[in-house]
């Protein structure tokens, strides 16, 4: 019962961040503070979440992938930045 709670509001949690930077990264492109690869980049996690739970069907396993996935994007980002910075390129 306290499983299906928790994760039940987990899922509304996630679901309302995915609203409110939604909203607020449509507000910032139209007030031209903001640019349109940043905002597409806050989008990241959710899309990987959705397709994660479209495979799994289970959200908790969704969840664990999105973050072994986001996880291993950032490990990969500052591989590459360090690359670069000590190559030069």
């Amino acid at each position: 019962m306290i499983d299906s709670i928790a994760l039940g509001l987990g899922l509304g949690v996630i679901v309302i961040g995915f609203v409110l930077a939604l909203a607020f990264g449509v507000r910032s492109l139209t007030w031209g503070k903001s640019d349109l690869k940043r905002t597409l980049a806050m989008g990241v996690p959710f899309v990987i979440f959705g397709i994660a739970y479209v495979i799994t069907g289970a959200i908790d396993q969704a969840g664990m992938i999105t973050f072994l996935t986001m996880m291993a994007l950032m490990a990969l980002g500052i591989i590459v930045s360090s690359a670069r910075r000590t190559f030069n390129i």
